[in-house]
């Protein structure tokens, strides 16, 4: 499953930017057939990177939205130095005690946007640095050209959403597999349906290794969930067994397979991956073994509400009625366009995995407390839509 939102979902920051956990996956065509490195010159890193498993020295590029605090926190846990550079918008009160570099790596794309300003980077030393927040082609070969003198390793957040035959087929994708492009690798524009975002998110990892050959660390997350993730793509889960229990909808077959990481999990294995200086593309996909839909939904039930049963409505159903996969019905894809992302070397470099009833309860507990219950939701199934989809399945006779 790629990171997808339906284009009914909010996509764009306060500036009109993506943001990271609202993009749709797309684009088509060959990675392999269009260079960058015209764009970008290769430099020999001036900085002697430390050895593996030294304390570092982080540059954290964004830090504080998602998945930047699970990295952050793992960093200081194993007792990394950290520094941060954001615009400061997003929670800046957050790690209030670690140092804090303003400004803003985006070129404006559009009239009445911020100008570009890197100028706080300038003129340091980190060990490595940890992006979570490029998704422009130009954006990040600017950063890449400030940064590549500047430190000795480069690790970039992309995406499985890079993958040409993502949801296309049913075969596993690896790293080997071929690559989205699109017309334009230095378009500013994401699509109509987001259908350049794979594409981009591919251009990206090229512009980091045409800038810093041998020095990237491509990581290819594919849904990451747990507390913090306002996308409520998982989070719906939790509340809906937690608060409503009852009767549920359960979309799809049972034996249908999950993937997703606990940014938890995620945070701490891109350290482990810093820290050890791998370079080269991972997908950093769950889980080891398999998980499928019933499994999930059935430890939520015991995790959080045991008064509760769920009901299964069958793909040809939901499509009919319109649902929307990972929008409307979270943890849903149609069989027809589910394929899974390996993992293996990911696992093989060290990812591990904690049991889903930690990430069920954990994201409960923060939306419960934290996440604003009345606050419109970004995905997932209203009572009554619900109630009004399991009426008609229940009528024909079909459902139990």
């Amino acid at each position: 499953m790629t990171d997808r939102l339906r284009p009914s979902s909010p996509l764009l920051d306060s500036a009109g930017w993506p943001t990271r956990r609202s993009i749709l996956a797309g684009g088509a065509g060959a990675l392999a057939s269009l260079s960058l490195a015209g764009r970008a010159t290769a430099t020999a890193p001036s900085l002697r990177t430390r050895r593996s498993g030294a304390k570092k020295k982080i540059l954290m590029l964004g830090g504080t939205g998602f998945l930047g605090p699970a990295i952050v926190q793992a960093a200081l846990d194993a007792g990394h130095e950290v520094t941060l550079f954001n615009r400061g918008r997003t929670d800046p009160g957050l790690f209030a005690d670690l140092e804090q570099l303003r400004g803003n790596r985006r070129r404006p794309m559009r009239e009445g946007m911020p100008e570009q300003d890197l100028s706080a980077l300038k003129g340091r030393e980190w060990d490595c640095a940890i992006d979570t927040s490029a998704y422009f082609t130009r954006n990040m070969e600017d950063m890449v050209g400030v940064l590549k003198d500047q430190v000795g390793h480069y690790t970039f957040i992309s995406s499985i959403s890079v993958y040409k035959d993502l949801e296309k087929n049913s075969n596993p994708v690896d790293e080997s597999s071929e690559l989205c492009t699109c017309d334009d690798p230095y378009t500013w524009e994401m699509g109509a349906n987001y259908e350049n975002y794979g594409a981009l998110k591919a251009y990206c990892e090229k512009a980091v290794e045409a800038g810093m050959p041998g020095r990237g660390l491509y990581v290819r997350p594919g849904y990451i969930v747990g507390p913090r993730d306002n996308s409520d793509r998982f989070t719906y889960w939790p509340v809906r067994v937690a608060s409503r229990g009852g009767r549920i909808l359960a979309p799809g077959h049972p034996e249908a397979m999950q993937q997703f990481i606990d940014v938890r999990d995620l945070g701490t294995w891109i350290v482990h991956a810093v820290t050890e200086g791998l370079t080269g593309a991972f997908n950093a996909t769950g889980f080891k073994g398999r998980i499928s839909t019933a499994e999930l939904l059935h430890t939520m039930k015991g995790t959080l509400n045991h008064e509760c049963e769920f009901t299964w409505v069958d793909d040809g159903f939901l499509q009919a009625e319109g649902v929307s996969a990972w929008g409307e019905m979270p943890c849903w894809t149609p069989a027809s366009l589910f394929n899974v992302s390996a993992n293996d070397k990911a696992i093989a470099a060290g990812l591990t995995f904690r049991p889903i009833a930690e990430t069920i309860r954990a994201t409960w507990e923060w939306a419960r407390d934290q996440r604003g219950m009345e606050r419109p939701w970004r995905a997932g199934m209203t009572a009554e839509r619900e109630a009004e989809l399991l009426q008609k399945w229940l009528a024909r006779g079909d459902g139990k």
